[in-house]
C-alpha cells in the first residue's frame, strides 16, 4: 500500500452493540470508529531526507554486522577475518558519510523550503509595512491632487 493510500484510505465505522434495555432500537447500536488517527507530535520527514535516513541506517546496520562477523572470524581464527576486517573499515567510511548525507540534506532541505528563520521573518513584517504605508501615502496624495483639481475649476478648459 502507497503513502498515498494509506493517507487517503479511512477506517470503516464499525457497529457495537450497547448492553442497555432501552424502548428505541437506534440508541441500542453506538457508532465507534475502531481506529482513530490522532495527529503527530512532530510533523513527518521530507521525502528527500527520509530516503537519506533509511539509506544510513540499513548501511549502519550492515556495517555492524560486518563488524561482528569479523570479530566473531577473528575469535575462531578463520581466514576470513582480515578481509572481513578490511571490509569493516571501508563500511566505517561509508557509513559516516550515510549519517552525513542525512545532515546535508536536512539542511538542504530547509534552506530551500520554507524553514523561516526569526531575522528574515521580522525583515519581511518590516518590509509588508514599509509598503502598506507607501501605499497609504500614494493613496491620501492621489485624493488630495483630486481636491485640488475640484477646487481650482469646474472642469471647464477656460473660465472665460
Amino acid at each position: 500500500m502507497e503513502t498515498e493510500e494509506r493517507r487517503t484510505a479511512s477506517a470503516a465505522p464499525v457497529t457495537f452493540e450497547a448492553a442497555v434495555d432501552s424502548p428505541e432500537p437506534e440508541a441500542a447500536e453506538v457508532q465507534r470508529q475502531l481506529w482513530v488517527d490522532e495527529p503527530a507530535v512532530r510533523p513527518r520527514l521530507p521525502d528527500p531526507v527520509r530516503t537519506a535516513a533509511v539509506r544510513s541506517v540499513l548501511i549502519t546496520s550492515l556495517t555492524l554486522i560486518q563488524a561482528m562477523v569479523a570479530y566473531l572470524c577473528t575469535l575462531a581464527g578463520s581466514w576470513l577475518a582480515f578481509p572481513m576486517v578490511l571490509s569493516s573499515v571501508g563500511s566505517t567510511v561509508v557509513a559516516t558519510w550515510g549519517v552525513l548525507d542525512v545532515w546535508v540534506t536536512r539542511q538542504v532541505w530547509n534552506q530551500r523550503h520554507g524553514v523561516v528563520s526569526v531575522p528574515s521573518s521580522t525583515a519581511r513584517r518590516l518590509r509588508r509595512e514599509r509598503r502598506k504605508a507607501r501605499r497609504a501615502a500614494r493613496r491620501s496624495a492621489r485624493t488630495r491632487q483630486r481636491e485640488e483639481r475640484a477646487r481650482r475649476g469646474t472642469g471647464r478648459l477656460s473660465q472665460a
